[in-house]
């Protein structure tokens, strides 16, 4: 498997904790998340991984690099389609799965998925435009972990800048109107964070879990499968709201 990145990482609603999980293109992260009412809270362990359309893995190859991590829900893209996902889950004991229809540029086995430990509901896909390669999709649904839901959003976008791509098209459609209280989006970004687009997104009421563990992310890379030698920054990130009261405290990355 090529070199990869693990972040881990927690927060609160009331606190929420959350582990974020980076690999080649991808993110993960683990999640304490609380119930807003009662005053309590529920660790929540997810990850996200750009499979690369699975020319260098199985899906069981991709379950037992997990295994060790608990994990209650992992976001998947470039995802082939079929039963891919769900093997992935299998291997892992996770039952629930949920795959999209559009595929990233409408190339073969390119879709974004999830994986769950816990019922999932809700489902939705949302179709994004804009500059770059078209089309783009982020997934939705949600699920609760001891009585406290959430929405998982699962994203493969393109580089933008401002307001002319998939990101802006996130932020101002889909994110504007997400109705549950605790939000959390992964996925590969295509962008660097502090760039236009990231702005943009967390200008829509989202922070990124780097910033919580005050990790800089620009001495680190996400893994070029194209041009190995190229190093275009970490491009793969979890975000949470900042409504939900969330915190990331504790995190790092793991070289696979």
């Amino acid at each position: 498997m090529n070199k990869n990145s693990i972040k881990q990482k927690r927060f609160k609603l009331k606190t929420i904790t959350l582990w974020p999980l980076v690999i080649a293109c991808t993110c993960g992260a683990t999640l304490c998340l609380a119930d807003l009412e009662a005053d309590d809270s529920i660790t929540v362990r997810v990850a996200s991984y750009n499979v690369e359309f699975g020319r260098s893995t199985t899906p069981e190859q991709v379950g037992d690099m997990f295994k060790s991590y608990n994990l209650d829900i992992i976001g998947l893209n470039e995802t082939p389609d079929g039963d891919w996902t769900a093997r992935v889950g299998k291997a892992l004991g996770m039952k629930h799965s949920y795959v999209g229809k559009i595929s990233s540029a409408n190339h073969k086995d390119k879709y974004k998925s999830i994986v769950s430990r816990t019922p999932l509901e809700g489902f939705e896909e949302h179709k994004l435009t804009g500059r770059g390669w078209n089309p783009a999709s982020v997934v939705r649904a949600t699920t609760k972990i001891d009585g406290v839901s959430f929405a998982f959003h699962s994203l493969h976008i393109c580089k933008s800048n401002t307001n002319d791509g998939h990101a802006h098209s996130l932020a101002t459609t889909v994110l504007q109107k997400e109705i549950t209280q605790r939000v959390i989006v992964v996925g590969d970004y295509n962008n660097n964070i502090g760039d236009n687009a990231m702005k943009t997104v967390e200008e829509a009421g989202l922070r990124a879990t780097w910033s919580d563990l005050e990790i800089n992310v620009a001495k680190e890379f996400t893994y070029n499968a194209q041009n190995p030698k190229k190093n275009l920054g970490v491009i793969d990130h979890i975000l949470y709201n900042v409504e939900s009261g969330g915190r990331a405290t504790d995190g790092g990355i793991i070289e696979l």
